[in-house]
């Protein structure tokens, strides 16, 4: 049945179920017109990349790293943590995380593993890309900040993260956005072989699994990133300085590794570190997601996703989906931030 699952989630289909969130958002952004501040229970309309920069990010040490991340909204409200994706990075979020501040949340927006200023405490840590461990460390960022429960949200790594965090530790996780629904995944269902055109889809992951192609990412990964950009959101017009801002990202010493062991892991070409067996046990039956959750999608994503229809019953607590119209692609979050910050303030009431 998992495999099942996980195969159409590795399928690029259109997807979705028609939601009113976009004629919500455009009554709002009329009703914001005439104030700065957002109306109780909504986010303001904003037009993407209305900001450039977050405040000075700040670091703190979490489990097995330093972690870089950027901060907004009053420390006493309910925290948001936001995760990013590749090849992507915090910028996904330049202009959610302060629609979501500006409605009293607290908002933190981490470098994941081998991203931005996230460094390793040791340099005798295996530079491991396993889901289930950049999940550790989310929840190693939360003991370090004293957080016992966030929302989560985020889009493909990011969304996935938060997926296995709502799926093991619900009780660390108040309620879920994830962009593509469900995509907890084992290394068995990713040695499953695919048909043609579902496997074209999945070409830089094959790319990733041979020594030419780590060596080829590394040599050219702001101009493989681009092309990913591209593909994944072919609707979006973002210009090189937006691309500029998140490629700076991709030069962190560990970023090549931690992104090949990913995708090698999870095709089954790579080991990943015995002590984490028992949380891939626990993942690879694909366990049920029991928190309040909103699943999204854009309308025009180009990267391989699931039809709705074959994660819902993944979700068994209060549930919605929504589509994202208007050309929307894979970076949901920095293509259609008003909708994304109202998803994550429609699930905190959940």
């Amino acid at each position: 049945m998992h495999e099942d699952f996980d195969r159409d989630r590795r399928r690029l289909l259109g997807v979705g179920i028609v939601t009113a969130a976009a004629a919500e958002l455009a009554a709002i952004g009329s009703a914001q017109a005439q104030s700065s501040k957002p109306a109780p229970g909504h986010a303001s309309a904003i037009k993407p990349g209305a900001h450039t920069s977050f405040a000075p990010l700040k670091q703190v040490d979490a489990g097995l790293l330093n972690v870089a991340y950027a901060e907004a909204g009053p420390a006493d409200g309910p925290a948001v943590i936001l995760l990013h994706g590749w090849p992507y990075d915090i910028h996904s979020f330049i202009d959610v995380a302060p629609l979501l501040a500006s409605s009293g949340y607290h908002v933190i927006v981490p470098y994941l593993r081998g991203y931005g200023a996230t460094r390793f405490l040791s340099s005798d840590t295996f530079r491991s890309g396993q889901p289930s461990v950049v999940a550790l460390d989310i929840i190693a960022l939360m003991d370090a900040l004293r957080i016992e429960k966030a929302i989560l949200a985020g889009f493909d790594w990011g969304a996935r993260t938060a997926d296995i965090i709502a799926a093991l530790w619900p009780e660390r996780c108040k309620a879920l956005v994830s962009v593509s629904g469900y995509l907890i995944g084992s290394q068995a269902s990713g040695k499953v072989p695919l048909p043609p055109e579902a496997e074209l889809q999945w070409w830089y992951q094959f790319y990733f699994a041979t020594e030419r192609g780590r060596a080829g990412y590394d040599k050219y990964r702001h101009d493989f990133a681009k092309l990913i950009w591209r593909l994944a959101s072919p609707k979006w017009t973002f210009d090189d300085a937006t691309f500029d801002r998140s490629a700076a990202a991709f030069d962190n010493p560990d970023h090549v590794a931690i992104v090949i062991h990913n995708y090698r892991w999870r095709q089954g070409l790579a080991d990943g570190e015995a002590k984490y067996d028992d949380l891939e046990k626990r993942l690879a039956p694909g366990p049920v997601i029991t928190v309040p959750t909103i699943t999204m999608e854009g309308e025009a994503n180009g990267a391989p996703h699931p039809p709705a229809s074959a994660y819902a019953k993944k979700f068994s607590g209060k549930y919605e989906h929504r589509l994202i119209e208007g050309g929307v692609g894979h970076n949901l979050p920095q293509e259609a931030p008003a909708a994304f910050a109202q998803a994550v303030i429609d699930v905190a009431a959940y």
